[in-house]
This record gives C-alpha cells, sequence and structure tokens, in this order.
C-alpha cells in the first residue's frame, strides 16, 4: 500500500512539473554590412564626415523563456523572461524585453504586469525591413563631443518603447468579432509627478487578406528627463550658455495602419501596407512629429525554398519633434528560408536627412564646454546580408 502511495505521488509530481515546465526559445542574428555616411556640415568651422566601413551587427537577437499553468478550470498563470543578446559580442550584458506575471481567463482575458511594449505596436504588422534597417525608433539628433560617429545611424520616425511597472490586457474575442483589443497602464512611481500614462490599440482582421489597426499611447514612450546645457537663441546660430537643469517631458503618439494581400483577389502574389504616425512632444519647442511608412512584399516562385522579395519607403518630418529635421529611407531586400528557423537576408538601401534644425554637438577644452547647433545634410548608405536562427 505504501508503494503504491509513493508511486502515485511520484506520478503526480511528474505531472505537474511537466505542465509547469516552461518553453526555452530565442533568435540569433547576425549581418555583414557595408555602410558608407556622408555628414556635410553648412558651418566651414565643422569638419565634414565622409567614411565607410563594414560592421558585424546583431540585430533583435534574444533569449528567454515563457509559460502558463492552470490555476483554475478558466484562469492560467502566465509568465515570460525576455532579454536581448548581443551575438557580436559588442555588449555582453543581459538586456531585459518584455518580462511579465500575469493571469489569462476565458472570460475576461489576459492580463499582463511588468516591462511590456507599448500597444502601439500592436497593429504595426506592415513593417518589412530587417538587420540594418531595423532602424524604426532611431531618432536622436545628439552626439557626445564633435566627434559624429553616433549619427551614423539612420534617421526614422519615433517608435513605442518597453515601458517599466506596466499593465497589458489583451480582450477576450467576443462572439467571434474580427477585432483585437489591447489596453495599457504605466505606473510612475516617482513622488514629485504623477504622470502616469496610457494606451490602446485595435486591430481588425477577419482573415481575409485586408486589416487596418489604431493606436493611441499618451505619456508612455515620450515620457523622459531631457538634460538641457545650454539655451539657444533663435534668432543666433551660436548659443547662450545657461546653467545646467533638466526637465520631465512628455506627449503622446497615434498611429493607424493598413494592409491588403492582394493574393485573396487577384493572381499577384504582393501584401501592401501603410503606417501614418503623428508623435507630439511636450518638450519646450516641440514640433509635431509626422511619420508615414509604404511596404509591399512579394512571394518569389522557382527558388526551391519559401523566398519574398520587399521594398519599403520611410519618410519623416519634423525628426524627434526638431522643426526642419526631416528624412527619407528607401530599402529593398529579400528574405529566403532554409527552414522555417533558418533565414537567409540580404538589402541595400539609403537614408537622406535634411538637418536644418541642427545637431547638438560639444566640445570641452581647457575645462570650458562650448555647445553649438550645427545644420547639415546627411546620407547613409548600407549593403548587407544574414543569417538569422530561431530557436
Amino acid at each position: 500500500m505504501k508503494k503504491l502511495l509513493l508511486a502515485s505521488a511520484i506520478a503526480a509530481l511528474t505531472v505537474s512539473t511537466a505542465q509547469a515546465a516552461p518553453t526555452v526559445y530565442g533568435k540569433a542574428f547576425l549581418t555583414a554590412d557595408y555602410v558608407n555616411a556622408e555628414i556635410d556640415f553648412d558651418n566651414g568651422d565643422v569638419q565634414d564626415v565622409d567614411e565607410d566601413t563594414v560592421e558585424i551587427n546583431s540585430t533583435g537577437s534574444k533569449i528567454g523563456l515563457r509559460g502558463s499553468e492552470a490555476m483554475t478550470a478558466n484562469t492560467d498563470v502566465v509568465y515570460q523572461l525576455e532579454y536581448g543578446i548581443r551575438v557580436d559580442g559588442e555588449d555582453r550584458t543581459l538586456q531585459s524585453r518584455d518580462t511579465y506575471l500575469g493571469l489569462a481567463n476565458r472570460d475576461y482575458g489576459e492580463f499582463r504586469v511588468g516591462r511590456n511594449y507599448s500597444v502601439v505596436d500592436y497593429i504595426n504588422n506592415i513593417y518589412r525591413t530587417e538587420g540594418y534597417f531595423d532602424n524604426i525608433g532611431v531618432s536622436t539628433l545628439d552626439s557626445e563631443g564633435t566627434d559624429v560617429d553616433s549619427l551614423i545611424e539612420a534617421l526614422t520616425l519615433t517608435d513605442g518603447d518597453r515601458i517599466n511597472n506596466s499593465i497589458v490586457w489583451i480582450a477576450p474575442k467576443y462572439n467571434d468579432l474580427p477585432l483585437e483589443l489591447a489596453l495599457m497602464y504605466g505606473a510612475d512611481e516617482s513622488f514629485s509627478s504623477s504622470d502616469n500614462g496610457y494606451g490602446a490599440s485595435l486591430m481588425f482582421d477577419q482573415g481575409t487578406g485586408f486589416t487596418v489597426g489604431i493606436a493611441y499611447e499618451k505619456d508612455l514612450s515620450l515620457s523622459t528627463t531631457v538634460d538641457y546645457d545650454a539655451v539657444f537663441d533663435p534668432n543666433d546660430d551660436q548659443n547662450i550658455l545657461v546653467d545646467a537643469f533638466s526637465e520631465t517631458t512628455s506627449g503622446d503618439i497615434i498611429r493607424g495602419t493598413a494592409s491588403l494581400d492582394l493574393s485573396r483577389f487577384t493572381t499577384y502574389p504582393v501584401t501592401l501596407g501603410v503606417l501614418y504616425q503623428q508623435a507630439d512632444y511636450d518638450f519646450r519647442g516641440a514640433e509635431e512629429e509626422d511619420g508615414l511608412i509604404l511596404s509591399a512584399e512579394m512571394a518569389l516562385d522557382g527558388y526551391g525554398y519559401p523566398a519574398v522579395a520587399y521594398i519599403q519607403y520611410d519618410k519623416t518630418d519634423n525628426l524627434g519633434g526638431v522643426d526642419g529635421n526631416d528624412s527619407d529611407q528607401i530599402v529593398i531586400g529579400g528574405k529566403y528560408s532554409y527552414r522555417d528557423n533558418m533565414i537567409v537576408h540580404a538589402y541595400a538601401g539609403i537614408n537622406s536627412a535634411d538637418i536644418d534644425g541642427g545637431y547638438l554637438l560639444s566640445d570641452t577644452n581647457n575645462g570650458i564646454t562650448t555647445i553649438e547647433r550645427e545644420s547639415g545634410d546627411t546620407d547613409i548608405i548600407a549593403v548587407g546580408a544574414g543569417l538569422e536562427y530561431l530557436f
């Protein structure tokens, strides 16, 4: 009898352990990129940049574990721990990505509490570029010192961000309606302010090849602390130095997307996409940033394995809320899948930016820091190829 009870206990423990076992997953994505960057400053006292190099880049590489376990007949505990990694070795620390603990109920939906990506990304199903040009959200115009190496990046529209201390609610499907609703709340835990943020997204997708999405967020991705070392006179190209100070800024983003799979209606295996976005920054002197993305992806036959080609155009006015800083980017590329988890990438693109609003360049000499606003033009050309492995 004791042996029978012991065997039953071991069996029950084994089943429980199997149910609780998480799924380990990840991605390793490495590319080799030839990059040529030209920056022509309007001020002849600042040296222009014309450099080219070959880079080994890790893009979106990650490792994580996730899972769920039944709490009751209708409710599961859900969890995810995900961290970004640099396969190229440039940064050997783990960077927290979407990391949460929550509950999923069949009737009331799913709640995720922790570090969550902004819900404006939930409707972005039209973005095609990868590798070096997976750069939505890279729109900073600041550089440390007169060395402008940090500007050798394509400049594009503002994106959502991962929000600490946040709650996401993903609504359940009601009566099979083709709507996907998500709400988000971001807690501001500082005692000096109470700028709690929130957001919402809604996607219409009835599985017919046509989707429409709309999303809004306030005081989430754009909520940050800006440090000021100088205040610029708008009637003078030089700066007026004042005591350094900082302020907490915020803002809102509204985004709309639409996609159309032409293969559902014609003989052309092409999917079209469009994204339009407005980002309204609250910091002093900010202008509304307008962003537009147009994309097309076409399935290719006769290659033995699944293959696609794509083209994408990004246009942004008033980058980062700075008046007169505009950019245009166009990328063509393709993906070749030897297996579902082994994908070869190749692409070429150019980003051209007119920086009439100016770069912020600082130079320290004999203990005195001088900050100047420098305008100019940039052209960044990149050609690359890489391998993506999913596990």
